[in-house]
């Protein structure tokens, strides 16, 4: 039901070294010049549409195409007049509103880079270690926060004291500080309308942030080329929205590529309405999401798979939600982690009884240096895992590497790379110019590159039991969690150098207090409540007994009972766990596994093979 044309013809090349380049025969579309040649068309075809939408009390604060356009140009007029280039970038430190999309757009408009950071890097006080790593690669020349009273300490210690602070509220003393309005009331000029004449293709339009959870944030450099023709490759697989403008209901921070870059771009590329979300997938965050969902019936939506699960507790006891938002759904799609077949199950249902059986729930494959889109699907599949074909205009490049098939990508939407880091840059990408992903894929049907792809792991998880073993960690991880039918949202694998393989279990907590019948129980009483504990034994031994051999078989799990920390790099902002790093930070729960401490669940899998 969501796409209008059949599946795009597929070719494949083999090499004499087992090389395999894959992609599409059809050519990609055309794209425009920039990004907000998109905004105008847009405001002239449609001009009291509504682009931006966020809530403003118990309504919602709503803003037009034609109203965008004005407010971009004008912002952009007062970038410029403040000294802003690409040498001294938009820093923006505050989350999602449509303050940020007007400042970054305006940015745009005339040729100045932005950056949206996760604000928790400046929410750490003065000891702001990550904003000043970001700080050292920009050298920017404003930041903007929305409200910047919370930023202030961090901002008054890690950005230079002629950095322009630009806020609706809060200032700082010895700064220059520039209010929002002022900025947005600046009249355009003959300066402003010169510089956007400017802007082309291989202009930088932002710079996106890697999550830093294996070392210091890179800026990864995103050019007007990148956006617009990975726009092109959206439309190209989401066809329905060349006649029916997307209505999106989205949570998923801009500062990562998902949301920032696909997600937003998709709205403003195809006249869509954009609502903030201004919820989450987080116990105390999600309220505000059900609330916007009863206002909202979104025609496409994103999540992470916590966040679906969480919408699946909240779906099933309400009748009234589910019709709302299944009324006039398209499309599902996950990312951020892999989907366990509980979650996808649940949500398969819930669209089966809203009347649409055959609505697509799918997923992809890129990165922030790819667009990110660059694999896709749309048809209705019965289980998680396919991430897709290559897009329009992607070649995807299967190495082998041992008995895995490493990916590289090659587009006009892959990054240039690094900003002010050749060194980097050159890593990045091998002889041929393709961008080494680090994933690991194999054909969901072997031999038929149309059927898509399986994800097999990022090849930097992978590590060998002492017996010389090597483990696949990703599907590890996704089997492990299918396994255990909703106890667990995710897992981290343990068993470098040893003899055996134990995990740290994030738990679904939801879904433990029903187990333990006790609703307002927290995570250590749940961890070791006895019905729990026997729940975890009897699935963990059932996924133990169905094991091949080592490198699958967990004898041991342990719930985590202390969230996972973002400053620490175990989980990102929109909630993608990070295995090295919960395994970095978590050393005494990883000896506790292995010695048998309190709260480890052992698995019986005598019997297996």
């Amino acid at each position: 039901m969501a796409r209008d044309t059949t599946t795009p013809d597929i070719v494949t090349e083999t090499r004499p070294d087992g090389t395999i380049l894959v992609r599409q025969t059809a050519p990609l579309p055309a794209w425009p010049r920039c990004l907000n040649d998109r905004l105008a068309h847009w405001a002239a075809v449609a001009p009291d549409r509504v682009w931006l939408a966020e809530r403003a009390g118990d309504g919602w604060a709503r803003l037009t195409y034609a109203q965008g356009l004005a407010a971009v140009e004008r912002i952009g007029a007062g970038l410029l007049a403040a000294g802003l280039s690409v040498d001294r970038p938009l820093l923006i430190v505050s989350g999602n509103s449509i303050a940020h999309a007007l400042m970054a757009l305006g940015a745009q408009h005339v040729g100045i880079p932005s950056a949206a950071i996760a604000p928790a890097y400046a929410l750490a006080g003065p000891d702001s270690t990550k904003l000043a790593q970001v700080r050292d690669q920009l050298t920017p020349g404003m930041v903007f926060a929305e409200d910047a009273t919370p930023f202030l300490p961090a901002i008054a210690a890690a950005l230079a004291p002629d950095v322009i602070l630009c806020s609706r509220t809060g200032a700082l003393p010895d700064r220059p500080c520039l209010p929002f309005d002022g900025l947005a009331a600046t009249p355009p000029d003959a300066a402003m309308r010169a510089a956007h004449a400017a802007v082309g293709p291989g202009t930088v339009a932002k710079f996106l942030f890697t999550s830093g959870t294996t070392g210091s944030p890179k800026a990864v450099i995103q050019t007007q080329s990148m956006l617009c023709s990975n726009q092109a490759m959206v439309l190209a697989a989401y066809d329905f929205m060349a006649h029916e403008p997307p209505v999106i209901l989205d949570w998923a921070p801009w500062n990562h590529t998902a949301s920032g870059n696909k997600v937003f771009n998709m709205a403003l590329h195809n006249g869509g309405t954009y609502h903030i979300d201004d919820g989450r997938p987080t116990a105390a965050h999600i309220d505000r999401t059900i609330a916007n969902l009863h206002d909202v019936a979104p025609t496409w939506y994103f999540n992470v798979p916590v966040g679906y699960q969480a919408l699946a507790d909240r779906m099933e006891q309400d009748d009234a939600l589910q019709a709302q938002f299944f009324s006039r759904l398209r499309m599902l799609m996950y990312a951020g982690a892999g989907m366990s077949q509980p979650v996808w199950d649940r949500m398969a249902a819930l669209a089966a009884r809203q009347g649409k059986p055959d609505l697509p729930i799918v997923s992809g494959l890129g990165a922030t240096e790819t667009g990110p889109f660059a694999l896709y699907y749309t048809d209705r599949k019965d289980r998680p895992g396919n991430v897709g074909i290559p897009a329009a205009g992607v070649t995807l490049k299967l190495v082998p590497q041992g008995d895995k098939l490493e990916a590289r990508l090659k587009s006009p939407s892959v990054t240039p790379g690094y900003w002010r880091n050749p060194a980097l840059t050159a890593a990045a990408f091998d002889d041929e110019g393709y961008y080494c992903l680090g994933d690991a894929l194999r054909f969901a049907v072997p031999g038929d590159a149309a059927a898509g792809f399986l994800f097999d792991g990022r090849l930097a998880e992978n590590f060998k039991l002492a017996t010389g073993t090597w483990v696949a960690v990703g599907a590890l991880r996704a089997d492990l969690v299918n396994a255990l039918d909703g106890l667990a949202s995710d897992a981290v694998i343990a068993g470098e150098e040893q003899d055996d393989l134990r995990a740290l279990l994030v738990p679904n907590l939801t879904r433990l207090r029903e187990v333990a019948g006790a609703p307002d129980a927290d995570p250590e009483t749940l961890a070791a409540h006895p019905a729990v504990q026997a729940a975890l034994a009897d699935r963990l031994s059932a996924h133990a007994r169905a094991a091949t051999g080592s490198a699958t078989r967990v004898v041991a799990a342990m719930l985590l009972t202390r969230p996972l920390s973002f400053d620490l790099g175990e989980v990102t902002d929109k909630g993608s766990v990070n295995q090295r790093a919960v395994l970095r930070h978590r050393g005494d729960l990883v000896a506790e596994l292995y010695a048998g401490g309190p709260g480890v669940v052992v698995a019986d899998w005598k019997g297996a093979r």
